[in-house]
């Protein structure tokens, strides 16, 4: 049975800046050096802190983001968690191999306004101090635990930064689930720490790198088969009714457990993309769960029509998700969410074979079918 991070935290006490090695501070700072090696791991920990609110989560979220980044190929140095004026208040500092330096902000969405200034004067000290050569070994990267409204002024505000001094004082924003996924292809894809670097600096006027990584991932995934769109009514199609899973992300507008209220919840409708896998074998009878990123399985219903080709008003970028499908049988459980632990992931048929701890994003990055025995696990009753 895998710990979690309340477990954990609550061994090694309160986290704050205590100077000293025998620190709470330390003691899980260390914890996560010996014992945590995998991305799944990491993972688990960082969802369960955005469940979570209070210091004690915001703290362990900036020493997961920081663990992180040993993951990507930096030597990191761990910040403080709350600012003075005697030491430089950044979150972490990312060192590279490679002589580029990142330095780190870490935001739950709860901290806002932000004032780029303050990242900016952080990598100001650090020049000044002589621990970075200058802005063109530098980058201020803010990581946010999960999107929300409040980011786009934080983008907004980046933008005009850069409109006034152009690419000089670069900055950054990223989630905490895109790095995850940085780790992941890290560790089970051709990519390495250099490819990390060139995706978080600011990029040239040449893509082909980007070309370049999209093939080499491309080549490592294995194509879901499909039916022609003519067979729908066809035997090909069985009768059985099959089980699904279609991950939910939150975006600048609405959190993931928005979008599932409305449309799972209020409308009793959900829509696809063109290349959704399942979507042409998506049919009436069959049962969908709903996954809310960085939360857990927060739904379940019942599909009651085919996709069809519309446009629905409640739906968010309709051009994108243009195949609307009616649901019946809905059950909501947004509070009491089903997490996808180690423990959970060790009895599900899909990770048959697989090492729980380690990453497991490939499960809930986009719609897959999943067996009966799954379904019953991940939906509440």
């Amino acid at each position: 049975m895998g710990i979690t991070l309340k477990q954990i935290l609550d061994l090694v006490g309160k986290l704050d800046d205590t100077p000293g090695g025998e620190t709470p501070r330390e003691r899980f700072r260390h914890f996560l050096k010996t014992n945590v090696k995998e991305v799944g791991q990491l993972q688990d920990y960082v969802q369960e802190c955005l469940r979570n609110s209070g210091d004690q989560y915001s703290r362990a979220l900036q020493d997961l983001v920081n663990h992180l980044g040993h993951f990507l190929g930096f030597e990191v140095t761990f910040g403080r968690y709350k600012g003075t004026q005697d030491e430089i208040g950044f979150d972490g500092h990312w060192k590279s191999p490679k002589g580029f330096h990142v330095v780190v902000e870490v935001k739950t969405t709860e901290v806002y306004p932000v004032k780029v200034t303050t990242l900016i004067g952080y990598v100001d000290r650090l020049i000044e101090q002589g621990e970075i050569q200058d802005w063109n070994h530098a980058l201020g990267l803010y990581v946010v635990g999960r999107p929300d409204p409040e980011i786009k002024q934080l983008e907004n505000n980046i933008i005009a930064h850069m409109t006034r001094e152009g690419n000089t004082r670069p900055l950054r924003i990223i989630s905490v689930e895109s790095l995850l996924s940085l780790a992941e292809m890290m560790n089970e894809y051709d990519v390495n720490h250099e490819d990390i670097l060139t995706i978080l600096r600011p990029s040239g006027p040449r893509i082909d790198f980007f070309i370049d990584l999209m093939v080499r991932l491309m080549s490592r995934r294995e194509p879901e088969p499909s039916l022609p769109e003519e067979t729908r009514d066809k035997k090909e199609i069985s009768k059985v009714e099959a089980y699904w899973l279609a991950p939910v992300r939150s975006n600048n507008e609405r959190t993931a457990e928005e979008v599932i209220q409305t449309l799972v919840g209020d409308e009793k409708i959900y829509a696809f993309g063109e290349r959704t896998p399942g979507r042409k074998q998506l049919k009436p009878g069959d049962w969908i769960c709903f996954y809310a990123s960085d939360k857990g399985v927060v739904a379940h219903a019942r599909v009651k029509t085919y996709p069809e080709k519309k446009f629905h008003p409640k739906v968010r970028e309709p051009e994108k998700y243009p195949w609307v499908f009616s649901l019946h049988e809905v059950k909501l459980y947004l509070d009491k969410p089903v997490v996808i632990n180690s423990d959970l992931r060790n009895q599900l048929d899909a990770f048959q074979g697989r090492d729980p701890s380690k990453s497991w994003a490939w499960f809930v990055q986009a719609t897959r079918r999943i067996t009966e025995h799954d379904f019953k696990l991940l939906t509440r009753a």
